[in-house]
């Protein structure tokens, strides 16, 4: 439990899925850097979302996020947070994606 959050850790987009494919808890948010082992984040997130519709997805990256929307990383309304983060940012910025009311998808 970190930060009141109950977080599920995987070292790769393969096994995230793997880990949301078996868990029969729901999963609220997915955290994902854009740029991961195997995978982009942006094709976790689609893959995930196909069979976890309410899933909430928020993107980091150390590139900016200008330079992830010019290179199509992220659509108008994509939740990002832009590294170096604190963890008080990165708690707000959860929560503030866990309470929008009009899920975002990906």
């Amino acid at each position: 439990v970190q930060s009141g959050y109950n977080v599920l850790d995987a070292d790769s987009g393969t096994q995230a899925l793997e880990i949301a494919h078996r868990r029969e808890e729901t999963i609220h948010l997915l955290l994902t850097d854009v740029v991961l082992p195997g995978m982009r984040g942006r094709e976790l997130a689609e893959r995930m979302v196909l069979f976890r519709p309410d899933l909430r997805v928020l993107l980091m990256s150390g590139y900016a996020d200008h330079a992830m929307a010019a290179q199509g990383v992220l659509d108008a309304g994509t939740f990002f947070l832009q590294k170096p983060f604190t963890r008080d940012a990165l708690t707000r910025e959860v929560r503030k994606v866990l309470d929008f009311k009009a899920a975002v998808k990906v």
